[in-house]
């Protein structure tokens, strides 16, 4: 379970994950900061820990993978982990992550199984201000407030489309990977249902049942998740347009923003 990383960096290594999860597992509060920065490529194996935990970056992107999906988290956006869930993390570029982690028994119900949600400037800076707490803290002390606010800030964070849902039927496992590796395939269900001796409806309807999305949507999320990855490490809009099977920059633009309501440019710019 140790950590991997590809580059090269002169970044100290963060420490490793069964050091990271016994400090986890040894918080008593009921909400706690912590800070650990990436080096660029880091690889996180998958873990899980009995405390909810908001995976937030005030720099750089993270794509974090459990069974339920996969989301690709730039800056001013968040992952609500549900405890207990078995995830890893891949870091895009630096990463600074300044996470929180929260008992189950004092979290909003609101925040209902593993999702991205938005961060709110007010929310980034009391995450930041949470890392500096110390613990235990007194409940009415000044430290006590910051950690009520945050559970009430947490109470109101909105449901972004950052997911991606896998499939588990091997039929659909073999078409979202291989959709995966080339994003730019033009090849629609027709060609599928022909590849795989499978029904066009058969494949319309399993996707579905088993993503919320037809084949078509399942194709769009992915390549719209993985224009994010590359825009956060740099690629300019008409190549990652290109790369991706967009006719021109001026329709992948419009689409990026009728599902994230930004252009890629106002989408990074917040951050």
């Amino acid at each position: 379970m140790d950590h991997r990383k590809k580059g090269n960096t002169r970044s100290p290594d963060p420490p490793p994950l069964p050091e990271v999860l016994r400090e986890i597992e040894a918080v008593q509060s009921a909400v706690a900061g912590r800070a650990t920065d990436y080096p660029t490529g880091w690889h996180i194996p998958p873990h899980a820990h009995s405390m909810h935990q908001l995976i937030y970056a005030v720099r750089g992107v993270m794509v974090v993978q459990a069974h339920v999906g996969r989301w690709v988290v730039p800056p001013t956006r968040a992952i609500w982990m549900q405890a207990g869930m078995t995830h890893e993390i891949r870091c895009v570029g630096e990463v600074h992550m300044r996470s929180l982690l929260v008992k189950p028994q004092v979290a909003a119900t609101s925040l209902v199984g593993t999702q991205a949600v938005a961060v709110s400037p007010l929310l980034r800076e009391l995450v930041r201000a949470a890392v500096d707490v110390r613990h235990p803290y007194e409940a009415a002390s000044r430290d006590g407030r910051l950690m009520c606010l945050i559970l009430d800030e947490l109470r109101g964070l909105p449901v972004l489309p950052l997911h991606l849902q896998m499939p588990v039927d091997p039929r659909l496992v073999q078409i979202s990977e291989a959709l995966q590796e080339q994003l730019d395939d033009p090849s629609t269900v027709a060609d599928w249902s022909r590849r795989l001796t499978i029904d066009a409806k058969t494949i319309q309807r399993a996707f579905v049942k088993e993503t919320g999305l037809t084949f078509g949507q399942w194709r769009q999320q992915a390549r719209l998740l993985r224009a994010l990855e590359l825009l956060a490490v740099g690629d300019k809009v008409i190549d990652v347009a290109l790369a991706l099977g967009y006719e021109s920059p001026s329709a992948f633009t419009s689409m990026f923003r009728k599902h994230f309501g930004q252009t890629p440019s106002a989408f990074f710019a917040e951050g």
